[in-house]
C-alpha cells in the first residue's frame, strides 16, 4: 500500500510540472525523499526563476487550487499593506506613533515610553511592550490575546517590558534593538491599515496587492470583532504566494504596475534588528534575512516563515522564488527541514551549487 501510494503521489507531482523540470534527476529524487516522507509532511513545493514557472509539485491530494494555510507568512503581507497605505496618503510615515490612530482612547498602563511606538517598531517588532510569542509565561502571548473580545485593545494595553538582567541590553545589542516576536502587534498593524485606509483590511489587500497581481481566491481569519487576522493563518494558494514573491523581486511591479512602491521594497528587506547573531539571522519590515549555504555557495534571502516551515524564500542573486508549504505544525524540527530541502535539493536543481 505504502508503495502505491507513494507513486501516486510522485505521479500527481509529475502532472503539474513542467515538462523540462521533469527530467531534473535532482528534483525526482527530491519528490522520492518527499514521498517516504523524510522530510515529514511536505504538501507543495513551487519554484520560479527568471520570472517562469519552473517547478510546481503537489503531494497532496488538495493540488495546485488548494487554499494553504500560511501561518505567520501572513506578517510579511502585512507589512506589503502597510507600505501601500503609507503610499497612499493614510499613514503618513512609519515614524508615525502607533496611539495616534486611537485619538481619545485610554488604554492600561499608561506610560509616555509607549507614546513614542511607532509603526516601524511594528513592522520590527520592536515596539518594547511586554508582548512575545516564544514566551509562554509573557502576558502578551498571543494565545491569551484569543481568549479576548478585543484584539487590539488587547496589545495596546500592554505593560512595557524589558530583557530579563541576565540577557544583553538594547544598547550593547546590533543595530540597538530588542527584538520580540508579537503575532498580537502585526495584528493591530492591520487594524491600523484598516482604520487609515476606512476600508475593511480584506477588502484594501483584494484592491491594492491580491486584485493587481491575479490573485482572486483567499480566505482570511477574523478576530471577534470582525478584523481580518494580519498576523496570521491567511490561505493562499501556493501558485499565489509565488507570485508575491515575484512582485518583490521585481522590485515592486506587476506586468508593468506598481502595486508595491519600489522604494518600500528596498527598505523592507534592510536588516534593523538582529536575532541570531550566531547565524547571521535578521529582521527587516516582517522579513526574515538570512544567508544559506549550498556547496561552495553561499547566498542570502529573503523569507516569509510560517509554523510548521511553511517559508516563502526569495533569492535575488538567483532571480528565484522558492515556496514550500507543509503541515509540520507539531515537528520541533519543521524549520529546519523546509531549510534542508532548499539547500540539499532546490538550490542544486537551480544550478546555484557547486
Amino acid at each position: 500500500m505504502r508503495l502505491f501510494v507513494t507513486m501516486l503521489i510522485l505521479a500527481t507531482a509529475i502532472m503539474v510540472a513542467p515538462a523540462h523540470a521533469q527530467k531534473n534527476p535532482i528534483l525526482a529524487k527530491m519528490e522520492a525523499e518527499i514521498a517516504a516522507e523524510n522530510f515529514g509532511a511536505i504538501t507543495s513545493v513551487v519554484v520560479r526563476q527568471n520570472g517562469k514557472l519552473l517547478v510546481e509539485r503537489y503531494f497532496d491530494d488538495g493540488g495546485k487550487d488548494a487554499l494553504r494555510n500560511t501561518r505567520s507568512a501572513t506578517k510579511t503581507i502585512t507589512g506589503m499593506l502597510a507600505g501601500i497605505a503609507i503610499a497612499d496618503g493614510h499613514i503618513s510615515s512609519v515614524n508615525q506613533p502607533i496611539y495616534s490612530f486611537y485619538s481619545g482612547r485610554k488604554f492600561a498602563n499608561p506610560d509616555s515610553r509607549k507614546e513614542k511606538i511607532t509603526l516601524e517598531n511594528l513592522l520590527t517588532m520592536t515596539t518594547g511592550l511586554e508582548c512575545n510569542d516564544w514566551n509562554n509565561p509573557s502576558r502578551g502571548n498571543e494565545e491569551r490575546m484569543y481568549l479576548i473580545e478585543d484584539w487590539e485593545e488587547f496589545f495596546l494595553d500592554l505593560p512595557l517590558g524589558f530583557p530579563p538582567p541576565w540577557e544583553t541590553p538594547a544598547s550593547e545589542r546590533p543595530n540597538g534593538r530588542v527584538f520580540s516576536y508579537c503575532t498580537a502587534g502585526v495584528f493591530t498593524l492591520g487594524a491600523i491599515v484598516e482604520r487609515a485606509s476606512a476600508t475593511r483590511l480584506e477588502e484594501y489587500a483584494q484592491q491594492r496587492l491580491f486584485g493587481p497581481v491575479g490573485i482572486t481566491e483567499v480566505k482570511w481569519p477574523f478576530s471577534p470583532l470582525g478584523i481580518a487576522q494580519g498576523g496570521g493563518g491567511l490561505e493562499l494558494k501556493s501558485g499565489d504566494l509565488a507570485k508575491l514573491g515575484q512582485l518583490y523581486l521585481n522590485g515592486g511591479r506587476w506586468n508593468g504596475t506598481q502595486v508595491i512602491p519600489e522604494d518600500w521594497v528596498s527598505r523592507s528587506v534592510q536588516p534593523y534588528v538582529t536575532i541570531n547573531e550566531s547565524i547571521g539571522q535578521n529582521y527587516g519590515y516582517l522579513w526574515w534575512l538570512q544567508s544559506f549555504r549550498s556547496g561552495d555557495v553561499e547566498f542570502p534571502v529573503w523569507m516569509m516563515s510560517g509554523t510548521g516551515g511553511n517559508k516563502q524564500y526569495i533569492i535575488p542573486s538567483m532571480d528565484a522564488v522558492v515556496v514550500v508549504t507543509t503541515t509540520n505544525f507539531r515537528r520541533p524540527d519543521a524549520h529546519q527541514l523546509t531549510d534542508k530541502l532548499l539547500t540539499e535539493y532546490i538550490i542544486q536543481a537551480l544550478g546555484g551549487a557547486n
